[in-house]
């Protein structure tokens, strides 16, 4: 998942495996935008199920003081893991508790509502301060592998937004009502964009296994070969014994 990826000259730095720890790194991110005035902003994203963490709320305060360049974005999907945003929010409107600093809400099935919704975002926070920004969405699938989906909800209410909502084919109405592309172009445009998938997936299925030693590339920044690290149990570590740089 997105955990895993990161491209730092991109100035997209990824996430991780803790819920909801991204908010504090944003608010920190954000801080570096205000310290060296570079005119940017931090966007720290979060779903609806880690909209109940404290750290979320305790970031969200020191952003406040501070008037950080910073915009937290809640990806309500209706459902943290396997539990309807119903049963575990006493306050399902996440953009309204963000309480002293301002929030809106936006249509994240619609491409274009999003795109606008952003570039407001961005003027805010670099000209005013931190906003919240609620992204109303769906999951068509479970959470995870093992989930299967539809033990929290039935078929049909998952056909009902594909049918109703689904983003792909909203964005495909549109181009297709202002005539920017025709049916066949997008056709092809599909035919073209599945055959790099199954590209990619062959390409994964094929490739050799990575050494072992891999698991301890690139931990730190500037680690030497002797920079010891601790696996599960000290005699799979890597490195030397009291070596720290």
């Amino acid at each position: 998942g997105s955990m895993h990826m990161y491209k730092a000259d991109a100035n997209f730095y990824g996430g991780n495996g803790i819920v909801g720890s991204q908010a504090p790194l944003g608010a920190g991110m954000a801080f570096a935008h205000k310290y060296n005035n570079d005119g940017c902003c931090a966007f720290a994203l979060y779903g609806d199920g880690a909209s109940n963490q404290g750290q979320l709320f305790e970031a969200l305060n020191m952003a406040a003081l501070m008037k950080l360049p910073l915009v937290y974005v809640c990806e309500n999907n209706q459902y943290g893991m396997g539990t309807s945003k119903k049963r575990s929010s006493a306050n399902d409107d996440y953009y309204t508790r963000g309480g002293y600093v301002p929030g809106i809400k936006c249509d994240g099935m619609n491409v274009l509502s999003v795109r606008e919704c952003t570039k407001f975002l961005k003027k805010h926070a670099v000209e005013v301060g931190p906003i919240v920004v609620e992204f109303d969405t769906y999951r068509y699938h479970g959470h995870s592998m093992s989930d299967p989906g539809i033990t929290y909800r039935n078929r049909e209410e998952v056909a009902q937004v594909r049918a109703t909502r689904d983003p792909v084919d909203r964005v495909k109405k549109y181009c297709l009502d202002t005539e920017l592309v025709t049916e066949a172009e997008i056709k092809e445009i599909d035919k073209e964009i599945k055959a790099e998938v199954v590209a990619a997936v062959e390409a994964a299925k094929s490739a050799p296994m990575p050494d072992p030693s891999e698991l301890w590339t690139d931990i730190h920044v500037g680690q030497t070969k002797d920079f010891f690290m601790r696996g599960p149990d000290i005699t799979t570590s890597s490195g030397v014994y009291g070596t720290v740089v």
